[in-house]
């Protein structure tokens, strides 16, 4: 998939700030995840309530910011519909991913969680009609083969709950493909905001339901502790930062030079996971790990390949 800063020139330097830019937001975005755990383990808060937390605070942080830049009209958007059902997919991944989190050690829930690419390329050809040829479907069994080598152990031991993090890989890449047709007539911010407005929005629906119905990740509980506003607003704030980082970082450089960079993003939540919460990996998880990194470089380095000779002579693939 083809990004909008990759139908500019960027200079050299723009795209080593790109890279640097995106390494730093992977690195920072398994720290939401942490928080959201201890929020969910310890806080006795729900899934829901973190992901509705961590999407409001994104949404009232970034509202009079670009409203102070571009003024009301930047709320202005042809596709209204389009950006709260971005949001809405959002929302849903943030409710699917913490719930995951309750059970699942980060490192696994993560990198499961990475199989993303993988899903994003199969949405990719049944939706945006985009073709893909052989190698590519090869790479994402395989990918899928090493999710399923940590999943395994965990599904003994968590039963579906495992299969969370795959349900939160799955909206974040509709949310995606949603992004690609919501991009036209709207500004990365607005956008932004309209991300955090629509999984704010499903949210609530799904609380309110859910509540009354005693269902544990849909409940609502007013925080009471100093500390656990601290971690809702932390979250927050570090969703949007990071979120803001990718942004930015794709402005300066081509998707296809920063994909394989993303995966700093397992590496961090490894090191959060010993840190914080005592996880480490055992050895077949790292293969898992291993597997699905490397099926997501093959198909990111490959689509770089073929971007590179647009010209040549179709090839089987």
């Amino acid at each position: 998939m083809t990004s909008l800063a990759e139908t500019f020139e960027n200079t050299p330097a723009e795209i080593v700030r790109g890279i640097v830019i995106l390494v730093v937001g992977s690195a920072i975005i398994p720290l939401l995840d942490a928080f959201g755990k201890i929020l969910v383990t310890t806080h006795d808060i729900s899934a829901g309530e973190v992901a509705l937390g961590r999407l409001f605070s994104q949404a009232a942080m970034i509202l009079p910011f670009l409203l102070y830049v571009d003024g009301p009209g930047a709320l202005r958007t042809r596709r209204l519909g389009l950006n709260l059902l971005r949001g809405a997919c959002l929302g849903l991944a943030g409710l699917a991913f913490f719930a995951a989190l309750r059970f699942m050690p980060l490192a696994d829930a993560t990198a499961v969680f990475l199989i993303e690419p993988m899903i994003l390329t199969l949405l990719a050809a049944f939706l945006l009609k985009e073709t893909i040829g052989w190698r590519r479907i090869v790479a994402v069994v395989v990918g899928f083969f090493g999710a399923l080598i940590i999943i395994r152990p965990s599904y003994s031991v968590f039963g579906i709950v495992s299969l969370l993090p795959v349900a939160a890989a799955f909206f974040v890449a509709l949310y995606l493909i949603l992004t690609r047709r919501a991009s036209r007539g709207s500004t990365p911010l607005a956008m932004l905001f309209y991300a955090g407005a629509g999984g704010v929005l499903v949210l609530l629906i799904a609380m309110i339901i859910g509540h009354p119905l005693g269902i544990a990740d849909l409940t609502f509980r007013w925080p009471d502790r100093g500390s656990t506003w601290m971690l809702l607003i932390g979250a927050g704030l570090i969703g949007t930062a990071g979120h803001l980082m990718f942004i930015q970082a794709y402005k300066l450089a081509p998707a296809s030079v920063l994909a394989p960079f993303g995966y700093v993003e397992i590496v961090s939540a490894v090191f959060l996971g010993y840190l914080i919460f005592a996880d480490m990996p055992d050895g077949p998880k790292w293969l898992g790990m291993a597997i699905i990194v490397g099926s997501g470089l093959f198909i990111y380095f490959r689509e770089q390949r073929i971007a590179r000779h647009p010209q040549k002579p179709p090839i089987v693939r």
